[in-house]
């Protein structure tokens, strides 16, 4: 029974001690040494100051350090943030004053491209920078630290902080409904159970090495790392530019294991996979939006000894379902059955179980399911709420996705659709007002609607609607996104308009807009 995350990796290293766990083709650590560097790193942690409980964010790519910080925290009875990578300054402004970060863990250069929003972070007091390459003028009002010395700093080792598995583990920021991101809070438990509950459908083992290539901020890019360290398999760490690389990089390791989302799946079904991969890739996994069947039967074809494993999840709940390869031919638009330790309701309005067919709620119940969101409590009772009637004991909450399924027969599941407005563009949850609240303070800019239109690639494409002023042009707009959001909520459409339709409420129409541009899905 563990009680913390990290402790999975102590276990582990009893086991492995001479094994490579990471490799981010830079360096290299076996599960001995990782085990050393987290706990030197957690003691630092706590020399610094740092609470039990207090948040530290990790704004990095990929990278072996990266995931130390994050087992550190655990030992250390401290909170991780994995921020993803990608987003801008102000984006990852909001999330350290959200959630009273003390500490940030980045590097030289990143840090000085956030150095103008540290002063709008009250709590950060200390940085933790993995490399030399910065100036610690700049700071002046920071405690910097550097991460060679803190790591060989021998230090007395400090007593560890007894938590429990229900304690807060990690903040995980999804896109949120009203404009700002969401931070769900994860348990220990729920990210022990996961990987526990995911490993053992996937049939991980000592032997599997599994690629990582999705943001370590993602709960499935997460899940690469936590399954690996429960069973003592190798990840490798990877930040990739072309699909091919990621072709390479099976071939170089011998992978067995690779996670990827739709968009990405679909540029690597193009490609032509050598012998040697179609060897070694035991399993490859989809989450974060439907495959199309056009990219499945094409990787099929290039890795007929693979077994696909197409999975439904949310970040509240980490995974739900995933359909056992077996099933695929015979069921290729489902999104399986319940994993294990899980159970998935189809729930009508109010509360009631769906007849078979009959399209409902997806609502996850279980040791997955997440603690709610910071600093949100309305938001948390909306998504968060019991089921069934009143009980003799202490009512279970459960989540409630938000998103329209239907079962069959064979209690399979099928997704239908979202029941909010919320944009999913290769594998990430955007939310519209986000967008369209970056887009405001552009000057010129009169209205926009964001809205997610039906796309092969990329699950749905970003389109914005917009009335400006007549010297606003699309390139400029372009040029705008290009500087202020990340990579991934890049429109692919802007239509320039003089008016928006409204509703009876006086809102914009969405559902005009949506009908408007149905020629443009794919």
């Amino acid at each position: 029974m563990y009680s913390q995350l990290d402790k999975i990796l102590t276990q582990t290293a009893l086991q492995f001690p001479q094994k490579v766990a990471l490799n981010d083709n830079k360096q290299q650590l076996d599960y001995q040494t990782l085990e050393q560097q987290v706990s030197i790193f957690a003691d630092r942690l706590i020399q610094l100051g740092l609470a039990a409980g207090s948040r530290i964010a990790i704004y990095l790519p990929k990278q072996i350090e990266a995931v130390v910080s994050k087992l550190a925290a655990s030992r250390a009875g401290l909170v991780f943030v994995p921020v993803n990578p990608l987003l801008k300054p102000h984006q990852v402004s909001y999330i350290l004053q959200d959630c009273n970060v003390e500490l940030l863990v980045t590097s030289g250069p990143r840090s000085k491209q956030l150095a103008e929003i540290y002063s709008n972070a009250k709590e950060l007091k200390h940085l933790v920078l993995v490399d030399d390459k910065f100036d610690t003028d700049l700071v002046k009002h920071l405690s910097i630290s550097f991460w060679n010395s803190l790591l060989n700093d021998d230090s007395k080792t400090l007593a560890r902080r007894q938590r429990i598995d229900q304690d807060l583990a990690a903040i995980l920021y999804t896109s949120g409904s009203t404009g700002n991101p969401k931070g769900v809070c994860l348990s220990h438990r729920n990210l022990i159970a996961g990987a526990q509950s995911v490993s053992s459908y996937l049939k991980n083992t000592s032997d599997d090495i599994i690629l990582a290539v999705l943001p370590l901020s993602f709960d499935y890019g997460l899940s690469q790392i936590t399954t690996s360290l429960l069973v003592g398999a190798t990840v490798i760490l990877m930040e990739y530019l072309l699909p091919r690389d990621v072709i390479r990089q099976v071939e170089k390791h011998h992978v067995t294991g690779l996670a990827a989302v739709p968009p990405l799946w679909f540029q690597l079904a193009q490609l032509e996979w050598p012998e040697s991969c179609q060897q070694s890739l035991r399993y490859i996994t989809n989450s974060g939006g439907a495959m199309p069947k056009a990219t499945l039967t094409a990787l099929q074809k290039e890795l007929p000894g693979t077994s696909p494993y197409l999975m439904y999840g949310l970040t509240e709940a980490f995974r739900s379902t995933y359909l056992d390869p077996n099933e695929i031919e015979k069921r290729p638009d489902s999104i399986g059955k319940a994993i294990p330790n899980a159970e998935i309701l189809v729930l009508r309005e109010d509360g009631s179980v769906c007849d078979d067919e009959e399209p409902g709620e997806l609502v996850h119940r279980g040791s997955h399911v997440s603690l709610g969101y910071w600093n949100a409590p309305e938001k948390t009772a909306k998504r968060f709420r019991p089921i069934g009637k009143s009980s003799n004991y202490l009512t279970e909450l459960a989540v409630w996705s938000g998103d329209q399924v239907r079962r069959d027969k064979d209690g399979f599941l099928y997704f239908i659709g979202r029941a909010d407005d919320m944009i999913k563009c290769s594998g990430y949850r955007i939310s519209p007002s986000e967008l369209e609240d970056t887009l405001f303070l552009m000057d010129g800019i009169k209205e926009v609607a964001a809205l997610g239109i039906a796309d092969d690639q990329l699950g749905q494409a970003v389109m914005l609607v917009i009335n400006a002023d007549a010297q606003i042009e699309e390139a400029s707009i372009k040029k705008y996104c290009m500087k202020n959001l990340p990579n991934f909520m890049q429109p692919k459409y802007i239509e320039l308009v003089k008016k928006l339709p409204r509703n009876p409420n006086g809102k914009i129409d969405r559902k005009q807009l949506k009908q408007q541009f149905k020629h443009l899905e794919q």
